[in-house]
């Protein structure tokens, strides 16, 4: 009953602390022979690494991961490859500084899930927010790099920051190679500007600000997923939920779907040479909780950081009423960082689906037209 494992055959268990000595995660459930080394993990932590700008925290961790199981040499491809045991991988924290706690060590910081551990357990890490610290994020995007070697290269998971605070991209720009182009990962490269500016005013008050992240899978097969209590977009809106900061998902249209019309919203669809060819994605790949064969498209909206300057409201572990200032190092706009994190979790969602999915039907689907079942 610790709940601090996901999926179901693709298993994931993420353990540490944000000023502990070390953070990592144990996959379980990953097939045997596939190519892994720690350098095909760590381009993905790279990515998320705290301290690459200035509108992100300036703790200094290299992120640099560790495989201390369940892997082997492999003569045949000259490298390592999965034995199909658990693959342990551990980060070392190495730039923790507590110190700049001590002043909120029995205070409850308003946004934060300072109050709501101290009241399920009767203690709690204080240092950076211990265990609920978007620190532990690092372990998914390490689990989301063994993910994606059990999906292979022909499912593409990428993902892009699409508003900051009020501000958000224009679509008709949309270029997914702008993302690797900025340190926004916006696909829009004329909103950069904009953000910089909106971002340097809100740290100079010692504030902070939302974003929204939307992610795509492309090449994911239809079939994928199953009924009524395994949703594939259920099970995606879990885990993307599951991150920190996460305050809302939405599959597809999401929410603009209530305005729309049935005309418009159903994807009609037209004969192609390998299924049917849909007209729209208001569903964001998935019906009935199973992938169409469309891109799977979701969104995640991320509330601004909690931990800032300005002194909020509160009360401590004796019940006083107190004002809290969160000092250190926090990023302004927790979503920047967000978007590897969220990249991660879509993959492990995928992974864990096809293998379901490969378990119960043996990784085939049916075509309309081309045998099966009508």
């Amino acid at each position: 009953m610790s709940h601090n494992t996901f999926g179901h055959l693709f298993r994931v268990t993420t353990w540490g602390e944000s000023h502990g000595p070390a953070l990592g995660c144990v996959i379980d459930g990953c097939p045997p022979g596939l190519k892994l080394s720690a350098g095909d993990i760590q381009v993905w932590l790279d990515k998320r690494r705290p301290g690459q700008g200035k509108f992100v925290t300036q703790r200094r961790e290299p992120d640099a991961v560790r495989i201390l199981s369940g892997v082997f040499e492999d003569a045949r491809t000259d490298g390592q490859v999965t034995t199909g045991t658990p693959i342990s991988l551990i980060i070392d924290n190495v730039d923790q500084r507590s110190r700049d706690y001590a002043d909120i060590a029995d205070a409850f910081r308003p946004g934060h899930a300072d109050w709501a551990y101290f009241a399920k357990y009767g203690v709690r890490d204080y240092r950076g927010g211990g265990r609920q610290s978007a620190r532990e994020t690092a372990a998914r995007v390490a689990a989301g790099a063994v993910a994606r070697a059990v999906l292979g290269p022909g499912v593409v998971v990428r993902g892009a920051l699409v508003q900051i605070g009020p501000h958000r991209i224009d679509r008709g720009r949309w270029d997914w190679d702008e993302t690797l182009a900025n340190p926004f990962w916006s696909p829009d490269a004329g909103i950069v500007p904009v953000w910089e500016e909106h971002l340097e005013a809100t740290r100079k008050v010692g504030s902070s600000t939302g974003a929204i992240v939307e992610v795509e899978a492309v090449g994911v097969p239809a079939g994928w997923g199953a009924p009524v209590y395994g949703k594939l977009d259920a099970e995606l809106a879990a885990a993307l939920m599951s991150i920190n900061a996460a305050k809302g998902v939405e599959i597809g249209s999401g929410f603009a779907a209530a305005a729309l019309t049935g005309e418009d919203n159903a994807d009609e669809m037209r004969a192609g040479k390998d299924g049917p060819v849909f007209l729209a994605n208001n569903a964001g790949g998935i019906l009935g909780g199973i992938s169409t064969g469309q891109s799977v498209v979701a969104r995640v909206a991320f509330k601004p950081t909690s931990s800032i300057l300005n002194p909020r409201l509160s009360i401590n572990e004796a019940g006083e009423e107190i004002e809290v200032r969160t000092t250190g190092r926090h990023d302004p706009c927790v979503g920047i960082r967000a978007v590897p994190v969220v990249e991660a979790m879509t993959a492990c969602v995928l992974a864990d689906a096809f293998l379901r999915h490969r378990g119960q039907t043996g990784g085939g689907a049916h075509r309309p037209g081309r045998g099966g079942a009508p």
